[in-house]
């Protein structure tokens, strides 16, 4: 059987497929067309957030039985067109969780404490030491919106800094949110509540632009924004406004709607905010992790 994995796999990875007895092909992000071409005896397709599994290329791979995203997302696999054929999709949704958590931490401090702009000052030779007056997170209050696996640690996390917890989640656990102190309210509660609101929720029809210009004027004009979900989750252009009138105090942002982040983009341009390249699942343990649990499932599908 062979197996073509479309993007960077860890090594640990892969070996688990070659210890199976697969034959493993590798091609780094393929195009639609390369992809065609490379997908017609395969039985296994394994990608991360692209390249994309689309209609043309499931039905140009009459031996496929498996789709494998290495991450948590299935936004670029034709879902629809894989079950129309009776292709298995599998994904590692836990195996980023903690990295994940841990950068919404990280931004939160660099944006409290103003961390990204006292260092480009400084490389400036300008020492802005009055203008890089910050805030403590502790006794602070956290809005985690979408309490699952990523807003459980985040919230862990905010209650071991002393934070607050208020929590948003169409599905609300109450007793997972008991295990972490954390409260149940409307998401309008939340937002005027919180000093720092992260969003953890995925791009579905519901929550494309969940934070717009309306939500964001309920937020405090101290509070700060973080987004490590997904980028349409929030209307750029709103927040762009709140970040430039002072609706909020700044933001803390590792997705886009449009990515790569074009270089002349507004927000490039803000002191208060900080901007990283979508690294939310970008660290040595979460990509083995995601590997290996897609290619065991990928082994284990495959085996029967």
């Amino acid at each position: 059987m062979k197996v073509l994995v479309a993007a960077p796999l860890h090594e640990r990875a892969i070996e688990v497929l070659k210890n199976a007895g697969f034959e493993v092909i590798y091609e780094e992000y393929p195009d639609e067309e390369k992809l065609v071409e490379l997908v017609g005896d395969v039985d296994a397709i394994i990608v991360r957030s692209k390249p994309r599994v689309t209609r043309k290329v499931i039905e140009a791979a009459p031996k496929l039985k498996v789709i494998g995203r290495a991450g948590v997302g299935l936004d670029n696999i034709d879902l629809e067109a894989a079950k129309e054929r009776g292709i298995k999709v599998v994904n590692s949704p836990g195996a980023s969780s903690r990295s994940v958590a841990e950068l919404a931490v990280a931004l939160m401090f660099a944006v409290a404490r103003k961390i990204a702009f006292a260092d480009r000052k400084m490389r400036e030779g300008i020492w802005a030491k009055k203008q890089c007056m910050g805030m403590e997170l502790e006794g602070k209050t956290l809005g985690i919106v979408g309490f699952g696996r990523i807003g459980y640690s985040i919230a862990k996390i905010a209650r071991a800094l002393g934070m607050n917890v208020l929590l948003y989640d169409p599905y609300p656990n109450e007793e997972r949110a008991r295990e972490v102190g954390g409260k149940f309210v409307p998401l309008e509660e939340l937002l005027k509540e919180s000093d720092v609101v992260t969003l953890h929720v995925p791009l579905v029809e519901q929550t494309y632009h969940l934070i717009n210009e309306e939500r964001l004027r309920l937020m405090k004009p101290t509070a700060i924004l973080i987004n490590a979900a997904r980028g349409a989750v929030v209307d750029t252009s709103a927040l762009v406004k709140a970040l430039q009138g002072g609706w909020i105090a700044g933001a803390g942002l590792d997705v886009f709607e449009e990515e790569p982040l074009p270089k002349d983009h507004p927000l490039t341009k803000l002191d208060n905010v900080v901007l990283t390249p979508h690294i939310g699942a970008s660290t040595v343990e979460a990509q083995m992790r995601a590997g290996v649990q897609v290619a065991e499932q990928i082994v284990e599908i495959l085996k029967g």
